[in-house]
């Protein structure tokens, strides 16, 4: 199959690379340039595995307006929520009826801006519950053992067709442990949920998910978060894929043994500074709950510090760099 991954940062380099080293055809469109300079240089990405056995994977990488192709079996989203409405502006000149739409991207937002561009009957998206990081410009590191980790997808009709089964056949091919299901809504929000507390905590107190997991009341934390957002879905209508306790269960091993020596994307974004996507995860349970008259206080309440962190760094940061322009103006002076 011929696959165009949009958004070549960590997951979507973890994407593209498994489903070429299964025999498809994959080109990567992205538009931070140091990123795509350097893998341009270099003639690929380099790739390490738990931060061992790196090695270049050669990869065909275009900035949005530069790639032209239109033949693409599925197109993969793999972006920020709040960077897709302008990647989409720049991409639409390769879009077209034919293509079909995958996307694993954290939070909720994106699959309403894709149906801007792509037919209901071609949009599955799905959730992706693997560890990976982008160590810097052309450099990607896979978190855990080949094969580790698995993923849910659905069709947005919830009615599978042949697309869809030979995508989820690629998928089990390149190792990714597909899972296809006919609950779009309920495949969604379990991720949601499940980064609604490892994420926003993680990040909050720069902590890895093993960490968390073996604070003694890891458990009262995470289940105060789940109860509530498993309210919100109940008045969503929405019926998740597992049951609370379930939930309860996937995020104590995740955490404690699938990658327990993981720091999730927000915590990533976070120290690096980027915006997170808080608002698309804790946000959005908060505002989904004030849409059926019920206020989902915790998760209120954490979105609150994550953004007051946020804010706190970007003035740390202003006053740092204040400070340095003073010292150059000093020596300015002295000389």
């Amino acid at each position: 199959m011929k696959f165009t991954v949009v958004g070549a940062g960590a997951m979507g380099l973890r994407y593209g690379v498994l489903l070429q080293e299964a025999g498809n055809e994959v080109d990567f469109v992205d538009a931070w340039q140091p990123h795509v300079d350097k893998m341009k240089a270099q003639g690929g990405v380099y790739v390490n595995r738990d931060h061992q056995g790196r090695h270049l994977v050669p990869v065909h990488v275009y900035y949005p307006e530069e790639y032209q192709k239109q033949d693409q079996d599925v197109l993969i989203f793999f972006m920020k929520q709040m960077q897709l409405a302008d990647m989409l502006k720049r991409c639409q000149h390769f879009f077209n009826d034919k293509q079909y739409v995958l996307t694993c991207m954290n939070g909720m937002g994106h699959v309403d801006q894709l149906l801007n561009y792509f037919k209901p009957e071609k949009v599955v998206a799905g959730t992706a519950l693997v560890a990976t990081i982008l160590d810097g410009p052309g450099e990607v590191d896979f978190v855990g053992k080949p094969g580790a980790g698995s993923m849910n997808l659905a069709n947005y009709t919830e009615q599978p067709d042949e697309m869809t089964h030979k995508l989820v056949a690629q998928l089990k091919k390149a190792n990714f442990n597909p899972n296809l299901t006919t609950n779009f809504m309920g495949t969604l929000l379990a991720k949601v949920v499940f980064n609604s507390v490892v994420n926003t905590l993680c990040t909050l107190f720069e902590i890895t998910m093993g960490e968390y997991a073996d604070y003694q009341g890891a458990d009262s934390l995470s289940r105060q978060l789940v109860d509530e957002a498993y309210d919100v879905a109940e008045r969503m209508g929405v019926t998740m894929l597992n049951t609370r306790e379930e939930e309860m269960a996937s995020i104590n091993y995740v955490s404690t043994v699938a990658n327990p020596l993981h720091y999730p994307s927000m915590y990533q974004d976070m120290t690096k500074n980027r915006p997170t996507e808080v608002d698309y995860i804790n946000g959005y349970l908060v505002k989904m709950g004030q849409k059926y008259h019920y206020e989902a206080k915790t998760h209120a309440f954490l979105t609150h510090l994550v953004h007051l962190a946020e804010h706190t760094r970007q003035q740390s940061l202003a006053a740092e760099s204040a400070n340095e322009k003073v010292v150059v103006l000093k020596k300015a002076a002295g000389n």
